[in-house]
């Protein structure tokens, strides 16, 4: 009864536009593509391997997606026990008193039945296949937004690592300066109380040093926070988790990139909202079923009597059974509207399946672009850091020199400082700019990964135990 499915049509472009004329990528051949389950591995840290790792066997918000999709598994199995027929019984025991009126008999009298009844709905129209159809789509929707919240918590973890590490990076190089600034401070107050420098000179070095504690101390927030919610992340208590220190030595790896239209096979929330579209295609079948008549079929069979002793003999079996055809004439429209409206729903579930392909696709754009311009941007900070440190010797010995005032030191110093750390900065936008580009690709995922209806009836499939493989792509 249902309309046969068709995805619907997106337009995608023989390949990513900031692909062309550009060397740092190249389009993946079927070979190529990230590590299939496991995608951080390419940025080669064991602290993050062994962090992301935790992510689907600790983290309850994944726990609870587990539990909602083992949830759907089952009403596959209250949907699909509707081929069956169903068998009850109503035993009962009567016992009455006629009294005794003007002479006539009286006493008490007594009834005993054991019926079996049994109801059964030949599925003529499909009903019952549609509803288990729908069931099934529901449980690989469910299956495929576990495997898209996976990433997404993996990427937002990624990227609060790689802020750590940046932060600790910061902290390493105000540290440096800050032994630099006690240095400075002394040789002030040296030259201070030899009477060739001023008293100006030592505050202004004794307000560059503080400030630089000071935004030393203030890095620790932002530290501190980033690592309680990875501890979140990864399900253990904030109070007893910490991440040892770090830093990011290199620029991000290289990332095969696929052209577009494989996309549409590659990220999990683009095939969940396939799902959507396909259930509600299948609800459109079951709408238009609802116009056709249902035929019930019945019987009860038993043993009844007046007498206990006789109620198990031949003689007290009673059976009756008979068909029954219902259909519904006039309902002012109802089937109808319920028709339109689902209708509706499948041209909603269509226009946001494109929405959401088209966001996949400008996601996978914005990250290969902002790869591309702070990769120039880099280039460009570290040639200001080498040229701010070589003006910095030059100021130093100039005031030593007595050639120079020490402004022109401390500015030169605050410059320098700052190109450096704007350069991690830099640093840590491309590491969290190839992440989101990763799952923007969709981490090594593809749509192959999705359970089948055969595979939604293992038992493995609801087994708390097993259920964190569910729609992850086997490891390679």
């Amino acid at each position: 009864m249902t309309t046969k499915y068709q995805r619907p049509a997106v337009q995608a472009p023989p390949s990513f536009g900031e692909l062309a004329g550009s060397d740092q990528w190249k389009t993946a051949t079927p070979g190529d593509g990230l590590q299939k389950g496991k995608w951080w591995e390419i940025f080669g840290d064991p602290e993050l391997n062994s962090l992301e790792e935790r992510i689907s066997t600790y983290n309850y918000s994944v726990k609870q997606l587990e539990a909602i999709f083992r949830q759907s598994l089952e009403t596959i199995d209250i949907n699909r026990t509707g081929y069956y027929p169903t068998v009850g019984s109503s035993s009962s025991i009567n016992q009455g008193d006629r009294g005794n009126h003007s002479g006539g008999a009286g006493g008490t009298s007594s009834s005993f039945s054991l019926p079996f009844t049994a109801s059964w709905v030949p599925d003529l129209w499909n009903r019952v296949g549609l509803s288990v159809q729908s069931a099934n789509i529901n449980a690989q929707l469910n299956a495929v937004d576990l495997e898209n919240l996976r990433l997404s918590l993996q990427g937002v973890l990624a990227n609060d690592y790689f802020a750590i590490l940046a932060a600790d990076t910061q902290m390493n190089l105000l540290t440096q300066n800050i032994g630099i600034y006690q240095d400075y401070l002394q040789l002030t107050n040296d030259r201070f109380n030899g009477g060739v420098a001023s008293r100006t000179d030592v505050l202004l070095a004794s307000t560059q040093l503080y400030t630089t504690q000071a935004q030393l101390i203030d890095l620790g927030v932002n530290r501190h926070q980033l690592e309680h919610a990875i501890a979140v992340l990864t399900g253990q208590a904030p109070a007893a988790f910490s991440i040892p220190a770090g830093k990011i030595d290199h620029a991000p790896p290289p990332i095969p990139i696929g052209i577009p239209s494989t996309l549409l096979e590659r990220r999990p929330d683009i095939a969940a909202q396939e799902r959507v579209i396909m259930a509600a295609n299948t609800s459109i079948g079951i709408a238009k079923v609802a116009w056709y008549p249902t035929l019930t079929l019945s019987g009860t069979a038993g043993l009844g009597s007046g007498s206990l002793l006789n109620l198990l003999t031949w003689g007290s079996r009673v059976w009756s059974a008979g068909p029954v055809l219902a259909q519904t004439l006039f309902d002012a429209g109802r089937r109808k509207a319920i028709l339109r409206q689902t209708q509706d729903a499948y041209d909603a579930a269509a226009a946001a399946y494109q929405q959401t392909v088209l966001t996949a696709f400008q996601q996978v754009e914005d990250n290969l672009s902002t790869l591309r311009i702070l990769a120039e941007e880099a280039t460009k900070q570290a040639q200001a850091v080498d040229a701010g440190e070589q003006s910095l010797a030059l100021e130093t010995e100039r005031y030593k020199a007595g050639t120079d005032s020490y402004l022109n030191v401390i500015q030169t110093q605050t410059i320098t400082l700052n190109n450096e750390r704007t350069a991690v900065t830099l640093l840590q936008r491309r590491m969290a700019a190839s992440v989101n580009l990763i799952v923007a690709l969709g981490g090594g995922w593809d749509i192959s990964a999705t359970p089948t209806e055969e595979q939604l009836k293992s038992p493995d499939m609801k087994d708390p135990t097993k259920t964190m493989n569910v729609a992850q792509p086997p490891a390679r």
